[in-house]
């Protein structure tokens, strides 16, 4: 990403002015207007960068709202996936943009992704890998850190429960059997699956991946708990356990 000047917030007094007619978007015909256009013409109307302005606001002496905003996802390659990821402190390396509109971008965001998780949390029967990895997709999509997480399911392999077990760093987390079926037991769940996030986009299970998985698999069996699958996750695909006979 390029490395850009952190400017603070054009709202504080000690950057209140006015930008240039020519850079202003308030010379912009009425209609270009970002929120005169939604008004007009609907949200559906509005590039992905008209809509950012709107979250920005104001831009900078130099650039509307509007270039700051297609500046920020040039440098994403106009991915929303990987504008997802960045932090506050990584949007703030862009010209104009100080901590509150950083937070800004990062809060909207984070909306889009909860709306996803709402949705999924609707009552859903587990079928297959690409269902789980669809279910898990809310909660584990944009982590720059890995996660374990257990899908709890009834007998009619119905999602009861969604349930975070541990969080790591960038390279690993580590994944306590004993908390695993302590959830599964108080929820009365039928069955369990394992799903973690492999951050880096790698979908080939370790070595330690699959040691665990094959302990789970055991103690899974004495207590009448079985492992469906194990699911590793990234933004692009998942390797399924159950789906490469590892199971």
């Amino acid at each position: 990403m390029p490395s850009f000047a952190a400017l603070p917030d054009d709202t504080s007094p000690a950057t209140a002015y006015s930008a240039p007619a020519s850079f202003s978007i308030k010379s912009w015909a009425e209609e270009d207007r970002p929120r005169e256009k939604l008004l007009a013409k609907g949200r559906a109307a509005l590039s992905d960068a008209e809509l950012m302005a709107i979250l920005l606001g104001s831009g900078t002496a130099k650039l509307s709202a509007v270039d700051v905003a297609k500046l920020i996802l040039q440098a994403v390659e106009n991915d929303l996936n990987a504008l997802a990821k960045l932090s506050v402190k990584e949007l703030m390396r862009h010209k104009g943009i100080g901590e509150a509109k950083a937070i800004t971008i990062v809060a909207a965001l984070e909306l889009g992704r909860r709306r996803k998780e709402v949705a999924a949390s609707q009552r859903t029967v587990i079928t297959c890998s690409t269902d789980i990895y669809n279910t898990i997709r809310p909660n584990l999509q944009d982590l720059p850190h890995e996660e374990f997480w257990v899908v709890l399911l009834n007998r009619a392999n119905v999602v009861m429960r969604k349930q975070p077990v541990s969080t790591g760093g960038v390279a690993g987390t580590v994944a306590d059997p004993k908390l695993i079926f302590k959830h599964a037991l108080e929820q009365l769940a039928s069955s369990i699956i394992l799903v973690h996030n492999h951050p880096s986009g790698n979908r080939n299970p370790s070595a330690a991946d699959i040691a665990l998985t094959r302990k789970l698999k055991e103690a899974g069996q004495f207590l009448d708990l079985p492992i469906l699958d194990h699911l590793i996750y990234t933004d692009l695909g998942y390797y399924s356990f159950a789906d490469e006979g590892m199971l």
